[in-house]
């Protein structure tokens, strides 16, 4: 199985507390990683455990992480051969605070797309027909504007169908995938004044192919045009970290994909892969396998 993924990989460092920190107070820190990151960086990571042989595009790799990537995935089989390493800058790094089953992530990313749509410096990569043309299934990231819509549009042309998550609902990129995932997080982003139960009609019906509205650990629903709107409960683990759940279950979404899964069967994995993802910390270390997953399924 071959995937191409396009998109936000950068350097994550995570932090688990206790609890949140409260101003002006002390508060110790239990665990802390430095591991590849961002939504595609994370998906590879899912993807390579799942057996899947992965390349990755998108983001340059800056001179403080270029070591850390490079070693991370010397192992693993996710081709970076398309990446750009660039030593002119240092790269792109998040940072998150986590405790419980909530998280909050923070970084540089406004200044990283206000600089490149400010000066017309991009330090992210055009994607390439030549890697799109030998994959089985993609993923997209929409955060790079017009060059993710190319990445969908290649896919188009080369008949690769690929999975998508929080874009907007008149966009080419929703239009055109076959799987489209909308998160709470990218409804906060994109339609703060809407609900989900009042974006689904809008994104069912500018989409060709399913369209999934997360919900975090509530149920959340799926369908097509013209279709039945389905809904489905998460799987029930202990929640050790709900870093990289969103991107697991792109992940999911995107094997499923591949294998040629209907939806429910799609919507099923990607929830169990999720799920498997969020009960441990962190996933880079333990990424969810298709035995895990199986397991999670049969109970």
């Amino acid at each position: 199985m071959q995937i191409y993924l396009y998109g936000m990989i950068c350097c994550s460092n995570s932090f688990k507390l206790n609890d949140f920190p409260v101003p002006d107070e002390y508060m110790e820190i239990q665990q802390s990683y430095r591991f590849p990151g961002g939504e595609t960086g994370t998906c590879a990571t899912v993807l390579a455990s799942l057996g899947a042989d992965v390349k990755v595009d998108g983001t340059h790799i800056g001179k403080n992480s270029a070591q850390m990537i490079r070693e991370f995935y010397r192992d693993k089989t996710v081709n970076l051969d398309s990446l750009t390493f660039d030593d002119s800058f240092d790269g792109l790094e998040d940072y998150i605070l986590i405790a419980g089953d909530t998280r909050t992530p923070f970084g540089t990313f406004g200044h990283f797309f206000a600089e490149a749509y400010g000066s017309n410096i991009r330090h992210w990569n055009k994607p390439k027909e030549s890697d799109i043309a030998g994959c089985s299934a993609a993923a997209i990231d929409d955060c790079f504007g017009d060059d993710a819509e190319l990445a969908a549009a290649l896919c188009v042309k080369l008949e690769k169908p690929y999975v998508t998550i929080d874009c907007r609902y008149d966009s080419y990129i929703h239009k055109h995938s076959a799987v489209s995932v909308i998160s709470g997080e990218g409804i906060s982003n994109l339609y703060p004044e809407q609900t989900r139960e009042e974006l689904f009609p809008f994104y069912a019906e500018n989409g060709g192919g399913l369209t999934i509205i997360t919900n975090g650990g509530g149920e959340f629903s799926y369908g097509r045009k013209g279709g039945e709107v389905k809904t489905f409960r998460p799987f029930r683990v202990p929640v050790a970290s709900t870093l990289g759940a969103g991107d697991s279950f792109k992940a999911g979404c995107t094997y499923a994909l591949a294998m040629g899964m209907d939806d429910d069967a799609l919507v099923r994995f990607a929830s169990a892969c999720a799920a498997v993802a969020i009960s441990r910390y962190p996933l880079q270390l333990s990424p969810p396998t298709l035995k895990e997953i199986g397991e999670l399924l049969e109970r």
